[in-house]
């Protein structure tokens, strides 16, 4: 078995003849694909609540905390065209979006990633999460049984090196190269996937995924067996060959990220749009979108967007950062990724301790809430206690081309507790400070009321500041 990684150092482990049974066990529970159109594919965004009894500092420790640990898995880890897709925002830090899968169709909520390319769920009744919140435990399974077109993923299926691409499918699928057939029986390997915080593990399908308006026959999908601090299903829309926009062959993916103080309110949702004819957009400021120079063949590299951030300003001054950290070097690590895994943005200590010092320096006349930062990992905060009006520098980064994206207030600083103290949303670790991976990992945070578009068509990154409905 091998193991997906969303990092840039895939983490090895081997699977014990007993697990190995155990998967074997689970196949006999799945048993046993249409035509689809070309129409935009729109998908609902929301955000999850997975602990409503957290309170504040509770919330803004666990977000810091896991945006933190995200960066360190991406920093050490390697008829229509146009569908929408209902985007609803959650307060574990990410955003959902619900998929029906199968005949008849099981609708399954997701976190929208693109930061990852798999796209799994929860699956069968014997489904097993460890360290789950209790609200997430009551997110529906996916039971292949009851779906007459679920088929487990063959070992000889193409798509069955998406899923394990740094193998070699020959030697993969050794029982069917002794019996020297196409119509091997033995199955693709099951999987285990890392991220930041938690991992999950089991087979792969392919299920037919019911779209709003087509239906896309024979798509992967993993039947994940057991999760670890995971809230829900992962639908990745990173750049891999298994990511939801490469197998619906999309040209164009954009979004709009409704603010974080709607978190886990049912009703209140944007929209995500997959375009597969490409239609052009309005009013927007572009970027191209990069590749990474060490990137060849499938790693872990080559799922994430990269921009070129060439500058930070704070309050109308450039921002001293080293141009080690913008550029990834020679070796492939530094640069900067869009991840709406992410929820506060990270960047390496030698850019993060700049920037905190230039809202230091030009926040005056308000003291420092130390103990506030200490509790909730975020710095710099500041008492603003008795002012009645409070004067903080604008934030913009600087792309290039010359796109702007000025933040608006609401993106980088947060009130915390009982309006008596604010915080930049913005984390960094100097046990983070790894020689791998980006530098910079732009979150969802700071892309809240931003329409953004990634086309995938032309590889530029679009945005423009918008209230996002």
């Amino acid at each position: 078995m091998s193991i997906i990684s969303k990092g840039i150092v895939p983490q090895k482990k081997t699977m014990t003849s007993s697990s190995l049974l155990f998967f074997l066990s689970i196949i006999s529970l799945l048993f046993p694909f249409i035509s689809s159109s070309n129409s935009p594919i729109t998908i609902p965004l929301s955000f999850l609540n997975t602990n409503p009894n957290q309170d504040f500092y509770q919330k803004l420790t666990h977000l810091a905390s896991s945006s933190l640990a995200r960066a360190h898995h991406i920093k050490s880890s390697q008829n229509s065209s146009i569908s929408n897709i209902p985007l609803f925002p959650h307060s574990y830090g990410g955003y959902s979006i619900t998929l029906p899968f199968g005949t008849p169709p099981q609708n399954m909520p997701f976190i929208m990633d693109t930061g990852s390319s798999f796209v799994w769920f929860p699956c069968t009744k014997k489904y097993q999460c460890s360290k789950c919140p209790i609200s997430s435990q009551k997110n529906p399974t996916f039971i292949p049984r009851l779906s007459s077109s679920a088929r487990v993923l063959g070992c000889m299926n193409p798509k069955c090196s998406f899923v394990h691409p740094k193998a070699d499918l020959k030697s993969l699928c050794h029982d069917c190269e002794m019996r020297n057939t196409t119509n091997c029986g033995q199955v693709c390997p099951p999987y285990i996937i890392l991220y930041g915080a938690g991992s999950t593990g089991g087979i792969s399908l392919v299920e037919t995924l019911n779209l709003p308006n087509k239906k896309i026959p024979d798509f992967l999908v993993g039947c994940s067996l057991f999760s670890s601090q995971q809230p829900a299903g992962i639908a990745g829309f990173g750049r891999g060959l298994s990511s939801l926009p490469s197998q619906l062959g999309a040209k164009k993916l954009s979004y709009c990220l409704v603010s974080h103080r709607f978190d886990d309110i049912p009703n209140k949702s944007s929209m995500l749009v997959l375009d597969t004819a490409y239609e052009k957009s309005k009013n927007l400021s572009y970027t191209p979108l990069l590749k990474n120079p060490v990137v060849v063949g499938r790693n872990a590299l080559s799922e994430f967007y990269y921009v070129g951030l060439r500058k930070i300003t704070v309050g109308g001054q450039k921002v001293k950062v080293p141009y080690q950290y913008l550029t990834p070097n020679s070796k492939g690590n530094g640069g900067t990724i869009v991840d709406s895994g992410t929820t506060f943005t990270f960047m390496n200590h030698g850019v993060f301790e700049p920037v905190m010092d230039a809202f230091v320096k030009q926040v005056k006349g308000i003291s420092r809430a130390e103990n506030i930062e200490r509790l909730t990992g975020l710095r710099p905060c500041f008492n603003v206690s008795g002012h009645k009006t409070v004067s903080l520098p604008e934030m913009k980064f600087h792309f290039k081309g010359g796109s702007e994206m000025a933040l608006p207030l609401a993106n980088y600083f947060s009130i915390v507790g009982e309006n008596n103290v604010i915080c930049l949303t913005m984390v960094s670790d100097s046990r983070l400070e790894l020689p791998t991976g980006p530098s910079i990992i732009l979150g969802n945070y700071q892309m809240q009321n931003f329409f953004v578009e990634f086309d995938l068509k032309n590889d530029k990154f679009g945005f423009r500041n918008q209230v996002c409905k």
